[in-house]
């Protein structure tokens, strides 16, 4: 049974159909990447599949529930989580702070209690920096747990916004081309968490990549699309070798 499922989704924006009729399937633990040419709809699917945008036609399915029209707000509580091609963390807050925002879908006390500090509160207090805690260790950023993200180099940015979104304690994570503005080290750092967060932690992973290096070292199965349609999917050799394929990239990576 899969995990996540697209069925013929398409959406326009005016006269330009972004993505048009795109099925795919993920299975539980799998990295599925999906790459292709600027434009070719890839950011697309994701604020689809978080409900960013609302599709013109087609279904998604997560853990065969139809999350077609389920509001952008209740993506992260049914257990998807996603991190963003330009970072998106509170600059003038610590690494600490930015990983408990991550906790916020699993808050159970209402505002009042909140305001008075109920022993509820405290005590869920508790389990969520104790989760925040596992997560920094997780990915070894304990020297930087009380340093504002301002003063962060741009490589553990990355990792801090991949840690926000394992805070979630997602069943399915979307990687926006997680390593956008990395070096070549920082990208295979890159690599090998998101090879310990599928064999580890047990989560499935879709990465939207551009980086075929790193799409080659942690994909399972690899879509490609061009003006928004699949053009192929397979193994990476296959789908890097498709001829559809080197034709949308001649000139770039292929």
């Amino acid at each position: 049974m899969s995990l996540f499922r697209a069925e013929d989704i398409a959406i326009r924006f005016g006269g330009i159909r972004a993505v048009d009729a795109v099925s795919f399937d993920v299975q539980p633990g799998e990295v599925f990447s999906i790459i292709g040419p600027n434009g070719a709809g890839k950011t697309t699917i994701f604020n689809l599949i978080s409900r960013i945008y609302a599709p013109t036609s087609g279904r998604l399915l997560f853990q065969d529930q139809d999350i077609t029209n389920v509001p952008p707000y209740r993506i992260a509580g049914l257990g998807i989580a996603r991190t963003f091609q330009n970072i998106e963390l509170f600059a003038n807050a610590t690494l600490l702070q930015n990983l408990l925002i991550g906790r916020h879908c699993h808050s159970t006390v209402g505002v009042l209690s909140e305001l008075v500090f109920t022993p509820a509160v405290r005590r869920e207090e508790l389990k969520h920096r104790e989760k925040a805690e596992e997560v920094i260790a997780f990915l070894g950023l304990e020297r930087y747990r009380d340093t504002l993200i301002a003063n962060l180099p741009y490589g553990v940015r990355k990792v801090v916004e991949l840690g926000r979104a394992l805070c979630i304690e997602p069943k399915l994570l979307l990687l926006d081309e997680p390593s956008s503005g990395l070096n070549v080290e920082e990208t295979e750092g890159m690599g090998f968490w998101i090879e310990d967060i599928k064999k580890d932690l047990g989560v499935t992973v879709i990465m939207v990549e551009h980086d075929m290096n790193l799409v080659r070292m942690v994909s399972d199965r690899v879509m490609a699309l061009n003006y928004g349609k699949v053009i192929a999917l397979g193994t990476t050799d296959e789908v890097q070798n498709h001829p559809e394929v080197v034709r949308a990239y001649i000139g770039g990576e292929a």
